[in-house]
């Protein structure tokens, strides 16, 4: 299946790299680091240089805790490197936001995707996904940023995620979304415990039988902590193993920190699934 991100043709069949830019000041694992406009725009050319397809650009942490950002504020902080990076860079570019304002001027800018872990609940969010010609991922998350790890509840994680997301994928459609246009994302960590997590780990496949291109996004988590007890930047080992599970699961993009050690992860994985076909 191919799908066109502004102009960067990918083939979903495959396993794809995106790299995280958080223009923040507090996001969990590299809050302040990118801040500077020139500190983003090199970090971004060395995940390029590295084998990253996608850039994922935030200016709103989505850490559990954390607070809303102003509009103006979220603007400020993606755009400039946006703009940038559409200048200088050949990168499909995708901005993390949920506020219909940044869609639209991020898309006027250059991205290709929208990265949306609210799923376009947002008031306005859909109109502007629908209007901006560009693919969208929908994010499953138990209640909000500032509260969603406390004590999460399911009785079937990877139904209910399953469900929530088909549901939104519904309303999208019927407002005039294309099909080739969406992705899906389960949300790992986002409203989950590590049970939850584990769960939706291991039925990746039963998600990938909804239709859609999976993206998921592990690297440098806290269940990686829970599991390993390593701090937040002592965690690659465990988000390639991660990484791998969910590319030989079929995830057609997954989203790291580690962009050089991920891409030959999923090169052995691609090498095995091209050996056995």
């Amino acid at each position: 299946m191919q799908m066109d991100f502004a102009n960067h043709r990918l083939d979903m069949s495959r396993c794809h790299v995106m790299g995280v830019l958080n223009a923040t000041p507090d996001s969990f694992s590299d809050g302040g680091r990118f801040s500077r406009l020139d500190a983003a725009l090199g970090h971004a050319l060395q995940m390029v240089s590295e084998g990253a397809a996608f850039i994922d650009v935030g200016g709103e942490s989505t850490r559990p805790g954390a607070q809303p950002v102003p509009l103006q504020e979220e603007l400020d902080r993606v755009c400039p490197v946006i703009e940038a990076i559409h200048a200088e860079m050949d990168v499909a570019i995708s901005v993390d936001t949920s506020a219909p304002e940044v869609m639209e001027e991020a898309v006027r800018l250059g991205a290709g995707l929208i990265n949306d872990v609210r799923a376009l609940r947002q008031p306005g969010a859909l109109e502007a996904a629908v209007a901006s010609g560009v693919p969208v991922c929908l994010m499953h998350m138990q209640g909000q940023p500032g509260t969603m790890q406390a004590q999460p509840l399911y009785s079937s994680v990877s139904r209910e995620v399953g469900v929530f997301l088909m549901e939104r994928v519904r309303l999208l459609e019927e407002a005039g979304m294309p099909p080739d246009r969406i992705l899906l994302d389960p949300g790992f960590g986002f409203g989950k415990s590590l049970a939850h997590n584990l769960e939706l780990l291991d039925s990746l496949e039963q998600l990938q039988t909804l239709g859609y291109p999976l993206l998921v996004g592990m690297s440098r988590k806290s269940m990686l902590g829970h599991i390993t007890g390593r701090d937040v930047l002592e965690r690659l080992p465990a988000g390639l193993a991660a990484a791998t599970i969910a590319a030989m699961k079929g995830a057609s993009i997954i989203r790291v920190h580690d962009v050089k050690e991920t891409v030959d992860a999923v090169k052995v994985v691609s090498a095995m699934k091209e050996a056995r076909a």
